[in-house]
């Protein structure tokens, strides 16, 4: 069964019927991914009405051969149709070099991009920050007193949750069918309910959240209810929901085409930690902004001391203690973004079941994968597109 034969009759047979149930296992991700509106309930993250032309200069680089992390010679061609990539592109100097699609998927489709949505909450902090309406410094309990009482957060900083530093016995297993993870999805509406077992919304949820008796700030800790939390502050320190707040200050800056959305649960809660939705020239946007210090269109929408924080800041003692260390050495983390190749300076956005945003300042590209994949986090596929974004960065 491919995802181009999934929900295609008047109702669907049972075996190509996408729910709640099966939208993140293969191939139903190959039709969830880029339909999550028909799946879930999401706000509108509104584009800018009047979108900024994604100047093109496009070539073939299929060709280009890199080594996999086994040892033998394959192209990005090769990669793209042995994997579940549902779009590849590639901007060199601000302009598309390279635009592929696959499973459906097309320019004007929004994909969900999972964890990369931590990325885009990393950058929209910087410009709370930096207009007064946020201090990174401050207690989270300041901000949100719902954590006072024996939370995870009760004595951690903004800035721990920004960094993924909070000492919270939350465990990101995937694929535990009865741990946090299996109760977060519940909470967020990703995943029905059993029966017979109480419904609870996400903020609620996120209150419940304990520590693990470790220090804030020692270890890098990826937990994605830290972002959850990171979005709430955000409304609470500025009085908008997370999707006006994305929309105001980063889509319509940006110069974005299409209407992205976040999903929400069944309070309006939005999923700050891997909800959005987004078309992929406009994630391609967004990452050339990223690139070029925060600017878009002769405008400084990110300030540019903020992403000079996120490519100095993160600390390599605090990641090497942490979770990721033994999948990307010598890598660190700030502010929701991942630093992996220092030499380079490369700054990543990364999200479960294939997502990337690839930036490499020598070479002033930026590379965005959407994909499908069954397994949450492949190390393999990792291992894999990695070493593909280094490929085509070389490109001359």
């Amino acid at each position: 069964m491919t995802g181009a034969r999934l929900m295609d009759e008047f109702p669907p047979p049972p075996e190509r019927l996408v729910t709640l149930a099966n939208w993140r296992k293969f191939p139903f991700t190959q039709w969830s991914f880029r339909n999550v509106r028909q799946l879930l309930p999401t706000a509108p993250i509104a584009a800018s009405g009047n979108s900024v032309p994604l100047p093109a200069d496009l070539r073939d680089i299929g060709s280009t051969v890199f080594e996999t992390p086994r040892g033998e010679r394959t192209t990005v061609d090769r990669a793209l149709r042995e994997t579940s990539t549902d779009a590849l592109l590639v901007l060199r100097h601000g302009r598309l070099m390279t635009e592929w699609y696959a499973n459906g998927m097309d320019a004007e489709r929004l994909h969900i991009v999972f964890s990369i949505s931590k990325s885009i909450c990393g950058a929209l902090g910087g410009i709370l920050v930096d207009r007064g309406i946020l201090d990174p410094d401050r207690p989270v309990v300041d901000i949100l007193p719902e954590f006072r009482t024996s939370s995870a957060y009760a004595t951690a900083t903004v800035r721990h949750v920004l960094d993924m530093t909070v000492g919270i016995s939350f465990v990101e297993d995937y694929l535990d069918p009865d741990g946090d993870v299996i109760r977060y999805r519940r909470a967020m509406g990703w995943d029905p309910v059993p029966p017979g077992q109480p419904a609870i919304d996400l903020r609620s949820f996120l209150a419940q959240q304990k520590a693990d008796g470790k220090p804030h700030g020692e270890a890098f800790h990826y937990v994605s209810t830290n972002t959850d939390v990171l979005g709430w502050i955000y409304e609470r320190a500025s009085g908008q929901p997370l999707s006006e707040l994305i929309s105001d200050h980063l889509w319509k800056p940006l110069g974005a085409e299409r209407e992205a959305c976040i999903t929400v649960d069944a309070h309006g809660a939005m999923r700050a930690a891997g909800g959005i939705c987004v078309a992929p020239r406009d994630l391609a946007r967004f990452a050339e902004m990223m690139r070029l210090r925060g600017v878009a269109n002769g405008r400084q929408v990110v300030p540019g001391w903020w992403v000079d924080d996120i490519h100095d800041g993160g600390d390599a003692a605090v990641w090497n203690r942490g979770d990721f260390a033994p999948m990307f050495p010598g890598g660190r983390y700030r502010s929701q973004w991942y630093q992996l190749d220092q030499e380079r300076r490369t700054l990543n956005a990364i999200g479960i079941h294939g997502q990337w945003i690839h930036i490499d300042p020598p070479s002033e590209t930026v590379i965005i994968r959407l994909a499908s994949e069954g397994i949450p986090l492949d190390p393999d596929s990792a291992g894999l597109w990695t070493r593909a974004f280094a490929a085509i960065s070389r490109l001359p």
